[in-house]
Parts: structure tokens; C-alpha cells; sequence
């Protein structure tokens, strides 16, 4: 039974992304965990899966009318919370009982940007952003989600629970991060998510949380829970994939930690992970990321022993200037050693690419375009950059001293500078992605290239060395739509790839 303090019942929705090309390649585990947790407290859980779900206005609206859930929580990138404000506002519409509670990367970030405009004496940005958030919802989740979501529901809950700060109470250790419940999978309908490696097929998983370095276009840099390394055992991981294979079926797997290399057992967990197969009989296939500088033979080898085939490797640019106003600590040199390491073991490579940095120009995005052609990764994506809450480029911008609505980050050790035009990201979404083969738009700009002229260049990297390399174009899925089925109560109103329940309630 949940405490007394607690709901029977709450919702959780994993809002749509339909700024993705296919939105139904791998689960949101982050709010998983936080149902997981949930159910561990014995509220029982609703989830209202939304991803790929072309009319999701009218799926949300069959199940939040009829609804006993008290609660609704929400998770929300910074891309995604466009479409959140409207879950939101059609909750509040039909819903104006429910408590809202939201989460996820988006609130994390904008927390963290306001702590450092505190921390230096200021009150800027982040704070109107993070005031068009409270003005959202009742109760803002910060960090980790898995304890925070406790007092969240919680009658007293203040507006801003923080899960990013160590000494708040609700912050993982490396034992709270192994001893807290895995994903709570079976809210999902796995099947209709698809994703393969080599021909398997595949889901993911994420064995460490956090990324200790300070990339200037990164988000959390500021930001505790997404940059202190927190672990769990080898034993825990080995048995994580374990039970993916034998309920799921699963013989492929991506390993969704930011840097599969920081973890210093790392090829303890690829023996481990050799000899999980050699006792099930079965061989699989993975697929992860991994830091270029940090990268060596041995790793390689036991990686494909394991049954790795592909890595990812944010190289972002080919440029030695850009890479030093990154702050990436990764050199040209780095980035084709770690290529030549992956290719001796029989790895391959996708590697992830960027443009819009402080002081980029024709001159360094050339060298980026002439990099990949030297380097020749069996797959690549060159995205234009944005500056969000909780990156140094967002955090340390100082609004231009000449142009309104404009902030300038200037990189200490060049002076190179990057201007961005603010957003109102409860609004705009379209400068994420965009289909490879056009359609980016950007708001950042150079010393030297307009957002536009950032757009040509981009288009004309990703253009040219997929011509000359033969690497074809990403293929898009089409949505899903909610079918109505009127007359039937709220638990067999939607399809059970939209709308799923706590295992021990599914009767209720």
C-alpha cells in the first residue's frame, strides 16, 4: 500500500517528439525509473506513452477525462516543451483538480542555469524561463526524479523540488543508483518500439549516469546530476541485459551512457558481458558511445569481443580551433586515432558532427567536411548547434550590448564569441534536427557566418561527404494515430501502445 501521504493512482506521460524523423526507436527510461520507484511505494501507475502518436491531443483527452489518477507527471526535453505546454493546458481544461507535476532534462537544465545567475549576483534569463515554468505546473522536478517524485506528490510539496543538489536528500549515490528498481518496461509496449543492430533487434539500457567534462554546447555542464559520475556493479548491468533478453527476447542492445570509456571497469563489463553470452549460448550485439581522447586498443578489442559492432563518438568538428573553443580536450589527432583504433578491432563508427560554434567560418567547417573524408566514419550527422539552458553557451551569454533580443558567449581563451537570438522555448521547437535533407533553422550565429550561411554549410557537409562516401540518408517512419473507441471506460479506451497500467492494478 502507498504511504498515506501518497496517491493511489498517478499518470505519467511521455509526451510525443515530433520533431524526430521515427519517435518509436527507444523508450524514455528516465520516466520509467521514476515508475518504477513509484510502484515500489505501491502507487499503482498509469502510462500514457505518447511518442509517435500523430493525434496525441485526442489520446491524452480519452484517458485524462476518465482518469482516477490524482496526479499527472510529466517528462519534458527542451525540444519537447512545446507540445508539453499544450498536454498541459488540455489537462488543465478538463483536469483542473489533478496536481501537475513536471520533469525531466528541461527542467533540470533552466534550475542550474538560475543557480549560476544567483551565484553571480543576477537575475537574467533563466529566471523568466524558469518562471514560465512554474507557471506551467504545480510542482517542478529538478535532477533525479526517483525520490524527488515522492515529496512531489505529497500535499506539502513546495514549488521546486531539487534532485540536482547532493546535499538535498534526493540526489543518487552510486548504492541509491544500484539499489533503486530498473526501468518499469512492462508500462511499455516494447514491441512497438523498433530499433536493430546488425539485424537484431535491440532496445536500450543506461549503465552510469553523469559526464564529467565541460563541452561548451553541452547541457549540465552546471549541472550535478548530469555531471557526477554515479556507477552501478558490473553484476547489475550483466543482469539488466540479462532480463531484456530472457522477457523481451532482445539480442541487441544500446548502451545510452554519455561516455561508455569514463567508466574505468569498462572492459571488466565487456568480459562480463562476453560471458553473459557464453552461458545463454546466444551472441549479441551492442552499440554505445565513447570519448575519442580516452579511447585506446585495448578497449577496442574487448568491446568487440563483447559484441559491439558500431560506436558513436561526438568528434563535433574537424577544425583545432573549434575543438579548443568546445572545450572539447579532444584533438584532431584523438579523433582519428580513436577512428583507426575502432576500424583495427572491426568497429564501426558514426560519428556525430557539429556546427555553429564561437568563432566557426567557412574556413573551419571546411576542415570539418575534409576531416570526415579523410576520416571516412561508416555513418555521420552534422547538426547546427543551440544554445539551451544549462549549457556554457546559454549560462556565461552576456545580452549584446547593440542588439536586443541577442546574448554573446565569449570562449576566455580566444575570445572567439557565438551569438544567439533568446527563445521562448515553451514555444519554439524548430531548431532541433530537421530533416536531413533540409529544412534546418538557426538561431545562433558567428563572426563570421549568419544563421543562414550556418544552415548552407551545414546542408553542404552533410551533402557532399554523403555523396562521396556513399552513406545514405536516414529514412523517417510515419506516426502513429489513437483510434476513438467510444462507449468503453477509460482503462480500454486507447490501444495498449499508448495507454498501459501498473501490472498489479491492470484489473482495477
Amino acid at each position: 500500500m502507498p504511504s498515506s501521504a501518497l496517491p493511489a493512482r498517478v499518470t505519467l506521460i511521455t509526451p510525443p517528439s515530433i520533431f524526430l524523423l521515427d519517435e518509436r526507436v527507444f523508450v524514455n527510461l528516465g520516466i520509467l525509473k521514476v515508475a518504477a520507484a513509484l510502484e515500489q511505494r505501491g502507487v499503482a501507475v498509469d502510462h500514457l506513452d505518447l511518442s509517435g502518436t500523430e493525434n496525441y491531443l485526442e489520446a491524452l483527452a480519452a484517458h485524462v477525462t476518465q482518469t482516477r489518477a490524482a496526479a499527472i507527471g510529466i517528462t519534458t526535453t527542451t525540444p519537447q516543451l512545446p507540445t508539453v505546454v499544450k498536454i498541459i493546458q488540455a489537462i488543465r481544461a478538463v483536469r483542473p483538480d489533478a496536481r501537475i507535476v513536471l520533469g525531466g532534462p528541461h527542467i533540470t537544465l533552466t534550475s542550474s542555469a538560475v543557480k549560476l545567475e544567483r551565484r553571480q549576483g543576477r537575475v537574467s534569463r533563466a529566471h523568466a524561463a524558469m518562471a514560465r515554468l512554474e507557471a506551467l505546473a504545480d510542482v517542478l522536478v529538478s535532477g533525479d526524479g526517483e525520490f524527488a517524485v515522492l515529496k512531489a506528490l505529497e500535499p506539502d510539496a513546495p514549488k521546486l523540488l531539487d534532485g540536482d543538489d547532493p546535499a538535498g536528500g534526493f540526489f543518487l549515490t552510486n548504492a541509491t543508483y544500484e539499489d533503486t528498481p530498473l526501468p518499469a518496461r512492462h508500462l511499455v509496449d516494447m514491441s512497438s518500439y523498433h530499433y536493430e543492430i546488425e539485424g537484431r533487434r535491440s532496445t536500450s539500457l543506461i549503465a552510469q549516469l553523469g559526464c564529467p567534462f565541460g563541452c561548451g554546447f553541452c547541457g549540465g555542464r552546471n549541472s550535478k546530476s548530469l555531471r557526477v559520475i554515479r556507477t552501478r556493479s558490473t553484476e547489475s548491468i550483466v543482469a539488466e541485459v540479462r532480463l531484456l533478453h530472457e522477457v523481451y527476447g532482445y539480442t541487441g542492445f544500446m548502451f545510452y551512457d554519455d561516455e561508455l570509456n569514463v567508466n574505468k571497469n569498462m572492459v571488466g563489463l565487456m568480459n562480463a558481458l562476453a560471458d553473459l553470452q557464453e552461458s545463454l549460448g546466444q551472441e549479441f550485439r551492442f552499440r554505445g558511445f565513447v570519448k575519442s581522447e580516452l579511447f585506446t586498443a585495448e578497449q577496442a578489442a574487448a568491446m568487440h569481443r563483447a559484441g559491439f559492432r558500431w560506436l558513436l563518438c561526438g568528434f563535433e568538428s574537424g577544425s583545432p580551433r573549434i575543438l579548443e573553443n568546445i572545450n572539447k580536450r579532444a584533438a584532431v589527432d584523438d579523433n582519428f586515432r580513436a577512428i583507426d583504433f575502432a576500424r583495427r578491432a572491426g568497429l564501426k563508427v558514426k560519428a556525430l558532427m557539429s556546427i555553429g560554434h564561437p568563432g566557426e567560418s567557412e574556413q573551419t567547417t571546411r576542415e570539418t567536411q575534409e576531416w570526415l573524408l579523410e576520416a571516412q566514419p561508416e555513418e555521420f550527422d552534422c547538426s547546427v548547434i543551440t544554445a539551451y539552458p544549462g549549457t556554457p553557451y546559454y549560462d556565461e551569454a552576456l545580452a549584446h550590448p547593440s542588439q536586443p533580443g541577442v546574448w554573446t558567449y565569449t570562449f576566455p581563451k580566444s575570445g572567439d564569441r557565438l551569438h544567439a537570438h533568446d527563445i521562448d522555448f515553451c514555444v519554439v521547437a524548430d531548431y532541433y534536427k530537421g530533416d536531413p535533407n533540409g529544412g534546418y533553422r538557426a538561431f545562433v550565429y558567428t563572426d563570421y557566418l549568419t544563421p543562414e550561411e550556418l544552415v548552407a554549410q551545414r546542408n553542404w557537409i552533410e551533402q557532399s561527404v554523403r555523396s562521396a562516401l556513399k552513406i545514405p540518408y536516414p529514412q523517417a517512419r510515419p506516426a502513429l494515430r489513437y483510434e476513438h473507441s467510444f462507449g468503453q471506460g477509460a482503462n480500454e479506451t486507447l490501444p495498449g501502445f499508448i495507454l498501459r497500467h501498473s501490472e498489479s492494478d491492470s484489473a482495477q
